[in-house]
């Protein structure tokens, strides 16, 4: 079964992007699969959420610019099947110089390959900066499928059609004609408030089945986790916050048939 690789992006910062990426990759690997976590964005909040620290020379860069291969950059964390390439503050400068380069949106794809070959993971998810850089667009072409976090306030709703926009510019364009939209996942959800509720209605009227079940709630131990560098079901596993990442894990590998 060849390894899947999904992008989770959204363009808008503070919707809970690097924590689903942490606590997904966390929970599919507490499932028995065999998780690579990829951290492609400069900030490298997904790095500090998994208790690494930022060392220079240890993100994708290099690779990225053509020097070395990206299997050395893997790292072990502190769990069992979960493994990841971290990130560091020199990615910032590879958005300048990978525009610069060659089949500058398919670098990512093209140093990702020899991971993919090794049959080493079930799955590769990469976290995305907060915004439509080259760096982005690189995982977009990388990646089999498109997983999109939306905070459950207004502006979620004109991020929808820029998500429709941006499949139909990536598939047409050729930069990746097979990504597809593995589905979006509503965050930051407070059951009391009307706002939450009207726009979780119309987000499932626009994209139906390709919204996922399971809704991640605001919590504090959430936002809590990352800074003691661990993954909610590490952090305090009967929390609310841990029962959804551990639900939505489970629809994401029965969608992706891992």
């Amino acid at each position: 079964m060849p390894t899947k690789v999904v992008a989770v992006a959204n363009q808008k910062g503070g919707v809970g992007k690097t924590t689903t990426a942490v606590n997904l990759a966390a929970c599919v690997a507490a499932l028995g699969k065999r998780v690579l976590l990829f951290d492609l964005d400069p900030q490298a909040n997904a790095t500090s959420g998994l208790g690494l620290e930022k060392i220079e020379g240890a993100s994708a860069y290099r690779p990225l610019m053509g020097e070395g291969a990206l299997l050395e950059k893997i790292q072990k964390t502190a769990w069992d099947r979960l493994e990841i390439i971290p990130s560091e503050v020199d990615l910032c400068g590879a958005d300048i110089e990978l525009a610069r380069t060659e089949n500058c949106l398919q670098r990512a794809a093209a140093a990702l390959q020899p991971v993919l070959d090794t049959g080493r993971f079930d799955l590769v998810i990469v976290d995305c900066a907060p915004s439509l850089g080259i760096l982005t667009m690189n995982a977009f072409a990388a990646a089999d499928s498109l997983l999109v976090p939306l905070q459950c306030e207004y502006y979620a709703l004109e991020g929808i059609s820029m998500i429709n926009r941006l499949l139909s510019q990536i598939r047409e364009g050729g930069v990746n004609p097979r990504l597809e939209l593995l589905g979006v996942v509503m965050t930051m959800f407070d059951s009391r408030t009307k706002l939450a509720n009207q726009v979780v209605s119309e987000v499932r009227e626009h994209f139906g089945e390709r919204v996922f079940e399971t809704m991640i709630p605001r919590s504090t131990k959430l936002a809590e986790a990352p800074s003691f560098g661990q993954p909610i079901i590490y952090h305090d596993k009967y929390s609310a916050g841990s029962a959804a990442y551990e639900l939505l894990a489970q629809e994401v590998v029965l969608r992706l048939g891992i």
